[in-house]
C-alpha cells in the first residue's frame, strides 16, 4: 500500500480532499507540523556559513540537527494517523452476533481508540518540542528570512491545536476514564505551553519585520 508521504502533493489533497474518511484532521496535521519544522530548518540553513551570524554558528546547527530529527518524526504521524484511524475503522467489521462476539468487539474497539489517541498526543509532543527549536532560531538566524521563521510557528501552532482536537474526538469514546482524565490533563498543558510559545514566536517576529 501506498503511503501518503509518498504521494505527490497534489495526489496526497486529492485523496485529503475525497469522500475517504482517513486521511483526516490527524494526518493533516503532522503535515502542517512537518512544514513547520522544515522552514525552521530552512531558515538555518540559510543561516549556517554566513560571516554576519558567525556567533551562533553551532546553535544553528544543532537546531538544524533537531530540526531534522522531528522533520522526520513528523512525517511518519502523517501515516501513523491514518493507520490508527483504519485501526478503530477496522473493529467495526468484526462479528457481534453473540454476546462473546459483542465483549471482543467492544474490547477491541477501546484499544483502538486509545491508540488513535495516542498517536495524535505524541505529534502534540513533538510539536512542543518543535516549537522550542524554533525559539532557539529566533534573534540569531538570517533576517532576510525571518517572515520563514515566523509562518513555521504559525503551522507549528494550528498543528498542535489540531492534533489536540483529534485527542479529544478520541478520548470521547473511551469508557476508561483514568486514561480519559489523564490525557485530557497533559493534552491541555502541550496546547498551553506550545500555543503560549508560537504566539510569542510570532509577536517578537511581527514586530521585527
Amino acid at each position: 500500500m501506498t503511503k501518503l508521504v509518498d504521494l505527490t502533493v497534489t495526489q496526497f489533497m486529492e485523496t485529503l480532499g475525497s469522500d475517504a474518511p482517513a486521511p483526516g484532521g490527524g494526518s493533516a496535521s503532522a503535515l502542517s507540523g512537518s512544514m513547520g519544522i522544515s522552514l525552521v530548518k530552512m531558515v538555518t540553513e540559510l543561516t549556517i556559513g554566513k560571516k554576519k551570524y558567525a556567533e551562533f554558528e553551532e546553535e544553528m546547527l544543532t537546531i538544524r540537527d533537531q530540526a531534522s530529527t522531528l522533520q522526520t518524526a513528523l512525517l511518519t504521524s502523517i501515516d501513523k494517523d491514518t493507520e490508527a484511524f483504519n485501526g478503530v475503522s477496522a473493529v467495526f467489521a468484526m462479528p457481534k452476533d453473540t454476546d462473546e462476539q459483542k465483549a471482543e468487539r467492544s474490547a477491541a474497539l477501546q484499544e483502538a481508540l486509545k491508540r488513535a489517541t495516542l498517536v495524535p498526543y505524541e505529534v502534540m509532543e513533538l510539536l512542543v518540542k518543535a516549537l522550542c527549536v524554533t525559539k532557539g532560531a529566533v534573534g540569531k538566524s538570517n533576517t532576510n528570512a525571518a517572515s520563514d521563521l515566523g509562518v513555521g510557528a504559525v503551522n507549528l501552532k494550528s498543528a498542535l491545536q489540531g492534533a489536540w482536537l483529534n485527542v479529544l474526538i478520541n478520548l470521547s469514546g473511551i469508557k476508561d476514564e483514568q486514561f480519559v482524565q489523564e490525557y485530557k490533563n497533559k493534552g491541555k498543558e502541550l496546547l498551553e505551553e506550545g500555543s503560549a510559545l508560537a504566539d510569542h514566536i510570532y509577536q517578537i517576529i511581527e514586530e521585527s519585520v
